[in-house]
């Protein structure tokens, strides 16, 4: 059996989409499975072993506009693949998969979309589900039937090789981070607006806390896009952090804070594609004070 699925646009989703694609794989230990993904998704999902092959959707490029998207369509047409599991909710995934000629196609119903699908899946109503977002993909595929329960999974992680991590910590070494030191990453901006990101101010908070206080080396990660983010985490710190944004590609995120074993990362609420019921509030990352997120670091360094 051949498997296309349509993954999530955002890394946010695409990572608390694992624990669903990861159940497809032990499902299905013998298809042929495929993953269609933004070229930045399909980074992430390279080393996981859950697919056979990436199908970088490239919409910026090669795939932009309707000509674009029928060139995709074609590819997947000739390889002539069994179903379709949609994860993304775009009216655009199920017409992808229509137009490739794949006989079965799973999805939710929603965006209009269901006239494309051969299985329309009934959207979870508000309660039904926990309200963590795995539980939004794994429940897709318990009411396709491809997953007789919903297990818990308090953790989802991201395999990184050996030789990943050792490049890794050479790379934040000769940016100037000490070995065997805790290392505190941050990404602070985010996609799409700011009122899902926590203040500079409360960051740099923390992160002078954490560096008198634990004698951590603070890492600044993000996008050039958001360089004026770290300045501003940069400008009220005592001690100047290791800034390598813009330095680093999506790819490297996995790795870079596990190049040494004592690591910590702070981030803002990941951005999800589902309606705000099933997502962080924007508002709640600001209502977050510096010393809650000082307390709880402290509880996981310690393991108190």
């Amino acid at each position: 059996m051949k498997i296309l699925i349509r993954a999530t646009n955002w890394v946010g989703d695409a990572i608390l989409a694992l624990p669903a694609l990861r159940a497809v794989r032990e499902r299905f230990p013998d298809a042929g499975i495929a993953i269609v993904a933004p070229p930045y998704v399909a980074d992430i999902y390279r080393d996981q072993e859950i697919c056979n092959q990436l199908v970088p959707y490239d919409r910026k490029g090669l795939h932009a506009g309707f000509v674009g998207r029928e060139r995709l369509a074609s590819e997947l047409r000739a390889q002539k693949f069994d179903v379709a599991l949609l994860l993304q909710n775009a009216f655009d995934a199920a017409w992808l998969a229509w137009r490739a000629n794949i006989p079965e196609r799973i999805g939710y119903a929603r965006d209009a979309r269901s006239f494309l699908l051969t299985k329309a899946v009934p959207l979870p109503r508000q309660g039904e589900i926990p309200a963590h977002e795995k539980f939004y993909y794994l429940e897709l595929l318990r009411r396709a039937g491809w997953l007789d329960s919903v297990q818990v999974e308090s953790f989802i992680g991201l395999h990184v090789s050996e030789e990943k991590r050792r490049s890794a910590d050479e790379f934040l070494c000769e940016s100037g981070a000490r070995r065997g030191a805790l290392r505190i990453a941050i990404g602070a901006g985010a996609s799409y607006g700011s009122a899902k990101c926590w203040l500079p101010s409360r960051f740099s908070e923390v992160a002078n806390r954490l560096q008198s206080e634990a004698d951590a080396d603070v890492i600044l990660f993000g996008t050039a896009a958001e360089a004026s983010v770290s300045t501003a985490i940069s400008a009220e710190m005592r001690q100047p952090p290791i800034d390598l944004t813009g330095k680093t590609a999506i790819a490297d995120l996995p790795a870079l804070p596990l190049a040494c074993p004592s690591s910590l990362c702070l981030v803002p609420p990941i951005r999800s594609e589902q309606p705000p019921s099933r997502s962080t509030a924007p508002s709640s990352s600001k209502n977050l004070t510096a010393a809650r997120v000082f307390s709880a670091a402290v509880r996981l360094i310690t393991g108190a």
